[in-house]
């Protein structure tokens, strides 16, 4: 809360607020900042104080005003000049102060009359990943995509990495590269373990990367070039959809059902657009949760077949599914799917193992790709990995966290239902898709400054438009001190 008695004044404390974080990638570059009444209103100050700190950070370079629009985060590299941009107004580094004066009066009387529009939400999917490295406080996170630190804990992995490198070979694999396809052993593990899911295939057709989301983007740079066309599930992953588009692809969202992706959008899609590769998470889909049927399973691989399109299916949360559930890569037996997942999730997020399990014909394109980007991955947490899983203490663990999951989740549905809240999916896996009433953007913004970081419905849409749903993590969102302020903040809101 912006302090009176403070030794700064409101507008620098408002200033430094709004500095911090755009500096920390809150507020992301080309971000459009509150109207000046929405931010008096959310954090109880006068409209002049918003105008004073907005001249403050037009002054510093980090915002510009953008005639009849509003103010904006700068985008990386943009000059200060922006007169070339006709929506813009220009800020002369030399003339900072005068500029700010005129372009905040101008854009308060614009907003006054009704021209300009809302505040957009500083949370995109940048900001959920850096809030998982920059604390946003000590207080459970919403947003955040990962189970708790407490929750890994375990004596099994070090210990792993202990008998690794108590090994005579520790010196033989340090002082040399790693397999191209990574350690063979793992490979033979996984190969085994990805048996039981009904995805038969040989260690030579697994190749190990750092994380699953490097094996995403491994498939991503070996199959597509810049402007081809890919299916995404909509609502959806919202990593995938910025990772797409920085790679210049031409992102086609298939709205996600209970059953499974569209059919007649895909359809339409074949036939217009060609896409060369669809990505989907079959089991447990973010943020929805929903689970794929069979039938929708094998209308999608006859697709594919038909229109010659590629599909990866991303398992991240196969370590908390049923062994039973659908499999797109399990029908398909690896013809024209790719299947990946990795291990931090469930283990160890600072190990960076994941991998992928590809069609033979793909494996050398794929491996070629991987060996320019990182030519090999870390043999030793490979090793430590590979034991974990043949002594069953993965298998354990996962059986552990499964169990804790389910009774979290039932405290947090009951809270958020208490809360007024209802939702939109079934509630299972690590998510729950949140039906809020208000526009989920708005009140991101507000949570906050109360030092909880929520991921609104928007950002999981390949294009942001306005959501009052917003995607919770059940191992996050057990305390009632949480939902409290929520339903408050929600309420004001409202109001």
């Amino acid at each position: 809360m912006l302090m009176k008695s403070s030794t700064q004044s409101l507008t620098e404390q408002l200033s430094a607020r709004i500095s911090e974080r755009i500096r920390n990638r809150l507020l992301a570059p080309g971000a459009r900042l509150p109207s000046v009444r929405q931010c008096a209103q959310q954090n109880g100050v006068s409209p002049s104080t918003v105008v004073a700190a907005y001249d403050q950070l037009l002054a510093q370079g980090l915002v510009e005003a953008r005639k009849n629009r509003g103010f904006f985060v700068r985008e990386s590299g943009r000059a200060a000049h922006v007169a070339d941009d006709e929506d813009a107004h220009p800020v002369d580094p030399g003339l900072e102060s005068a500029a700010a004066n005129w372009s905040t009066a101008h854009w308060f009387a614009a907003r006054a009359a009704g021209r300009a529009g809302p505040g957009v939400s500083p949370v995109n999917a940048t900001a959920l990943i850096r809030g998982m490295f920059h604390k946003i406080s000590d207080k459970p996170q919403p947003g955040m995509g990962v189970f708790p630190p407490d929750w890994l804990e375990s004596t099994f992995m070090p210990a792993a990495v202990r008998k690794v490198t108590n090994s005579r070979a520790l010196q033989d694999f340090s002082l040399q590269y790693g397999e191209p396809l990574g350690d063979a052993g793992l490979r033979r593990v996984l190969a085994k373990k990805l048996s039981t899911l009904n995805v038969h295939t040989v260690p030579e057709n697994i190749i190990t990367t750092v994380g699953a989301t490097h094996a995403l983007d491994i498939v991503s740079r070996t199959l597509l070039r810049p402007g081809d066309p890919v299916m995404v599930e909509e609502p959806g992953w919202a990593v995938e959809f910025a990772r797409l588009a920085a790679l210049g692809m031409h992102i086609l969202p298939v709205p996600r059902r209970a059953d499974g992706p569209d059919l007649d959008v895909m359809a339409r899609y074949c036939e217009v657009h060609k896409p060369k590769l669809y990505v989907s998470v079959s089991v447990f889909h973010n943020p929805t949760g929903y689970c794929l049927t069979p039938g929708s399973a094998h209308r999608v691989l006859q697709l594919a077949n038909q229109h010659n399109f590629r599909v990866v299916e991303d398992d991240t949360y196969s370590h908390i599914a049923p062994e039973h559930a659908t499999r797109l890569t399990a029908l398909d037996g690896l013809q024209r799917t790719i299947y990946v997942s990795g291990f931090a999730k469930i283990l160890a997020p600072n190990w960076r193992i994941g991998f992928m399990a590809a069609p033979p014909a793909l494996v050398e394109q794929l491996l070629d790709t991987k060996l320019l980007a990182t030519l090999t991955t870390p043999a030793l947490l490979e090793k430590a990995l590979a034991l974990c899983i043949e002594q069953g203490q993965l298998r354990r663990h996962a059986e552990r966290i499964r169990t804790r999951l389910d009774a979290a989740r039932a405290r947090s549905v009951k809270l958020a239902l208490g809360a007024g809240c209802t939702f939109a999916a079934e509630p299972v896996g690590l998510f729950g898709w949140v039906e809020t009433g208000v526009d989920t953007d708005a009140l991101s913004q507000r949570m906050l400054d109360e030092g909880y970081l929520l991921a609104p419905g928007a950002l999981f849409h390949a294009e942001r438009k306005p959501s009052t749903l917003m995607r919770i993590n059940f191992a996050t969102t057990q305390e009632a001190a949480f939902w409290k302020t929520f339903a408050r903040v929600r309420d004001e809101q409202a109001r």
